[in-house]
Order: C-alpha cells, then sequence, then structure tokens
C-alpha cells in the first residue's frame, strides 16, 4: 500500500502518513466491509483509504501536516449526538495553502456524510460562485473513477436522487446546499429538514475590497442570519486573516487572550477557536514546520520571508505588519524607568453608533533630561484602551483610569471631534483638563511620533506590549480605528516635540 502513495522513488514517506499506514492490519483493504470498518472511526485512514488523490501534491506525494491532525480529532466530534445548543461551534484559522477547503469542503463532509453522521449540510463561502465552487468539487470528488473504493463501497452516497447548481441531494437522503454567506438564508429546509452542519469558508473578501463598514455588516449576517439557521448545527468557520478588524482577525485576537466589546461575540457564539502556526517551537526550544513535506512550508521556505508583513498576514494571520508604512514590530521596546509627569491622552468620537469611532485613551509619562538621561526627555506609554462610550459612561471611565494611575496628573483631550462637549462631558475630575485642536494630517502627526520610536537612542519605550495599540500601529494607516495611534501620539507629541521658535527684536529665538 505504501507505493500508492508515492511516485518517487526517493520519496520518504511521510511520518504521520507512515504511522497511520502501519496502524492495521492490511488484509482489511481487501474488502468493502474492512475498508468502511477502518474508515469509521478515523477520517484520516478514511482520506489515505477513499480520497488519496485529494492529499497528494503536484509530484503525486502524499503528506500531512499537524493542523490536519487536529481538525480530524475535532471533525469526530460528528460521531457524538449533539445534546445542547452552540455546543459543537469551531473557528479554523490556518496560513493560505493550508488545505482547509479541501479538508472542511470536502474530505471530512465526504466522510461525515458516509457514515452518516451528518445528514444535512449548509455551506457558505464569500459568494455565490465560490460556495457552488466549493459543491461542484464535492461531487467531482465523488464521481472521480479513481476513487474507486469510494465508488463500490458508498453508492448511495456516490450516487443522486438531485444534483442542481447550489445542491447535491444523495439516495441515501444526504443533502449539501452552497451559497454565498449574503444570500437569503431564513428557513433554509429541504423537505422536514434543517441543516445539521454549517459549514463557512473565506466568508470575507480580500483587503483591497473590504472595509471596516463591510466587516460589521458580514458579522451581523454571520450572527442574524447564518447561524440562527439552526442553534443545533455544527459549525465549522475557517479562512485566513484578510484585514486588521476583519471577522477572522477578531476570532484570532479572542483566541490570543483579547478581551474587548467588539470581540466578545466570540465568546457568545460559543466558538472554540483553533489558530494554526506555520512554525512550531520544540521542547528545547528549536523550531519545525507545521507541515515539513510541502515544500511550500519547509523552513528553507518560510524562514527567508519570516520578517515580511505578507508572513505575518497571510502566514501567521497577524495583520500587524513588519513592512508597513509606519511602525514595525521592531520599533517597539520594553522597559520601565521612572518618570517626573504623567498625564491621560483622549482622542475621542462623537457618537457611540456602529459606525462611528471609538474614543481611545492612553497613559504617557514622560521623563526629563537630566532625570537619569544624559540629554534627552523619553516617554513611557503605561497604558492604551478603546472604548465607545460617552456621557457619564465614559466619564466613570476615565475616573476608574485614574485611579489606576494615581501619578496621572492632567488630562490631554484632542476636540477636533465634539469641542466643548469634552469639558461638560470630563466635569468635576480630580486633574486638570488641557484641549488640543489638531490643525495638522493624522498622517503627519504620525510620522512625527514614529521618529521618536525610531531615534538612536530611541525616545519612546511602552511598559509591555499593548497589543491593541500596537496592532493599530503597524496596521496603520490602513486600520479600521486609529484613536489610540491619535491618543498616544498627541501625547509624545505634547511632552517630546521641540518648542516653535518665538520671534524677538526682529530675531528667531529659539528657547533654552
Amino acid at each position: 500500500m505504501t507505493d500508492a502513495f508515492a511516485n518517487d522513488p526517493e520519496y520518504e514517506l511521510d511520518p504521520i502518513v507512515a504511522r497511520l499506514l502501519t496502524s492495521f492490519d492490511a488484509r482489511l483493504l481487501e474488502t468493502s466491509e474492512g475498508r468502511r470498518s477502518l474508515g469509521a472511526a478515523d477520517p484520516l485512514l478514511f482520506a489515505l483509504i477513499y480520497l488519496p488523490n485529494s492529499l497528494k501534491d503536484a509530484l503525486g506525494r502524499t503528506s500531512l501536516a499537524e493542523c490536519h491532525v487536529e481538525w480530524a480529532e475535532v471533525a469526530k466530534l460528528w460521531t457524538v449526538p449533539v445534546q445542547k445548543p452552540k455546543e459543537n461551534r469551531h473557528a479554523f484559522l490556518a496560513p493560505r495553502a493550508t488545505g482547509k477547503s479541501t479538508w472542511w469542503f470536502l474530505i471530512l463532509p465526504i466522510w461525515w456524510a458516509a457514515y452518516g453522521y451528518t445528514k444535512f449540510i449548509a455551506a457558505f463561502a464569500s459568494r455565490d460562485a465560490q460556495a457552488n465552487n466549493h459543491l461542484d468539487n464535492f461531487k467531482a470528488a465523488l464521481k472521480n473513477p479513481e476513487n474507486k473504493h469510494l465508488r463500490k463501497d458508498f453508492p448511495n452516497l456516490v450516487n443522486y436522487s438531485r444534483s442542481i447548481e447550489g445542491q447535491y441531494v444523495s439516495r441515501s437522503g444526504f443533502v449539501f446546499t452552497a451559497q454565498g454567506v449574503d444570500s437569503q438564508t431564513l428557513g433554509m429546509k429541504h423537505g422536514d429538514q434543517r441543516p445539521d452542519t454549517l459549514l463557512l469558508d473565506d466568508i470575507e473578501p480580500d483587503e483591497s475590497s473590504y472595509s471596516g463598514a463591510q466587516a460589521e455588516k458580514r458579522l451581523r449576517t454571520l450572527q442574524d442570519a447564518v447561524l440562527p439557521l439552526a442553534e443545533m448545527a455544527r459549525v465549522v468557520i475557517s479562512g485566513t486573516v484578510t484585514m486588521p478588524g476583519s471577522i477572522t482577525h477578531q476570532m484570532i485576537k479572542w483566541a490570543k487572550g483579547f478581551r474587548a466589546p467588539d470581540l466578545e461575540w466570540v465568546g457568545l457564539e460559543r466558538i472554540q477557536v483553533h489558530h494554526a502556526l506555520p512554525i512550531l517551537t520544540n521542547e528545547d526550544g528549536t523550531e519545525r514546520s507545521f507541515w515539513p513535506g510541502n515544500p511550500v512550508f519547509s523552513m528553507e521556505a518560510m524562514l527567508p520571508i519570516r520578517h515580511t508583513r505578507q508572513f505575518m498576514k497571510n502566514y501567521l494571520n497577524d495583520p500587524m505588519a513588519v513592512d508597513a508604512e509606519y511602525w514595525r514590530p521592531e520599533d517597539f521596546h520594553y522597559e520601565t524607568f521612572p518618570c517626573t509627569k504623567t498625564i491621560l491622552s483622549i482622542d475621542g468620537a462623537v457618537t457611540t453608533g456602529r459606525k462611528s469611532d471609538f474614543t481611545g485613551m492612553a497613559v504617557v509619562s514622560y521623563r526629563p533630561p537630566g532625570a537619569g538621561s544624559p540629554d534627552l526627555g523619553k516617554c513611557l506609554v503605561k497604558h492604551a484602551v478603546a472604548v465607545k462610550l460617552r456621557g457619564n459612561e465614559l466619564r466613570e471611565k476615565v475616573l476608574s483610569i485614574l485611579e489606576m494611575y494615581p501619578e496621572i496628573g492632567g488630562i490631554l483631550v484632542e476636540t477636533n471631534q465634539g469641542g466643548d462637549m469634552w469639558l461638560e462631558t470630563l466635569h468635576n475630575m480630580p486633574v486638570p483638563i488641557k484641549t488640543l485642536h489638531n490643525s495638522v494630517s493624522k498622517t503627519e502627526r504620525a510620522a512625527r511620533a514614529l521618529n521618536f520610536y525610531q531615534l538612536n537612542p530611541h525616545r519612546v519605550s511602552h511598559v509591555a506590549p499593548l497589543g491593541a495599540l500596537e496592532e493599530q500601529m503597524c496596521a496603520f494607516p490602513q486600520v479600521p480605528n486609529d484613536d489610540l495611534v491619535d491618543a498616544t501620539g498627541n501625547a509624545i507629541l505634547m511632552f517630546l516635540r521641540p518648542p516653535k521658535p518665538q520671534r524677538s527684536g526682529g530675531r528667531v529665538r529659539i528657547p533654552r
């Protein structure tokens, strides 16, 4: 059987495949009953036996990634009946070209359908054409004469009673429908059946044709139209991050431990996020590829591009771009030192609606020249948070930050939006308030602030990694919200920007 998985005589059999091939008595492969029994409890064995071509690369060689093994383990949950709503919902985020569509729209659905683990799959993609392409690939695999064991052992699945664009109904009664995620889905049924499995693959377009407002709309569709189709249905969401703030990015952030109002939906929908990393660390600190049998993911191929925005976004699902226009991860320095002044800087939003910006708040401290530094002042960013609050709720949030950081001696408020409204909201503060009206562009202010991060020696440090702030900085200016960049930048420029020259007696006098 080994020869069936390698056309190249010099090919070294993939270790995961080799382990599978030695885990059973090969004589079981000689009969339909033996093959069916082998595949019933193990989707990896099922794929090797019934869909071998779906696992081969361009050279005809078979290999599996470590994440494929994890996905197969999760897929085994389909063998157990769902007991309560939202019990079996998963998101699988992995590098591009990892085979997400092959596994979640082809191999695993065929396995589920072959053994009756699912009766009705409703599949969704970003567009109708993309969804129909997935369904066409599913039907093509059933018809493929090279999948001879599948055709012989599961004739009631392979042969259909109805097969039209967007739908496949097998003789066994299994139903597979596919459509764009924005299509009308409410009340989807086939006879008396409702979907018991919902598959969503790449439901967001690429960054060039996507925006923050569109991401919010797509999320509402997911929550209000797709997921309510069947509360008891198993759910799979697979994809790669398309841009900062996208649905997939929000799930990645939730999985990393970020907690913010705009991420809470992931927990409320009980979505378990599985994030596959292309480079894994061994116990001894050395590194390995998660898919060494694929040349695209060999360490030799990945290491030269590891520092690029492409790698971080398309491989790590992390849109904090290292070759961005402004900040890069290496611009952030982490330390702590004594400071003499600390302010709370606020960049506010006028409204708190779905389409409004967040209010950004940053706690920034300052060490002047001579206080532990030979000749330059320096800033320390201690805290950064973005909220969608106004009125008394915003005031209470500000008071809580002042309590967290008692060293704060003043509040700096940018009044480009809201004007004197901020003085009304922040009434009776225990520290003075200073207003700021910026007359230069966001990009110019960002460039000035960035300069202080990159000076040698650098003049801005963070007390610890500040995920939300650093994420905005690395994605700037192509970021849905830049409130934290503004709030932090305003404080840095207030402390570190040289004073403007003053005219005296017809001459320009620069204060010392």
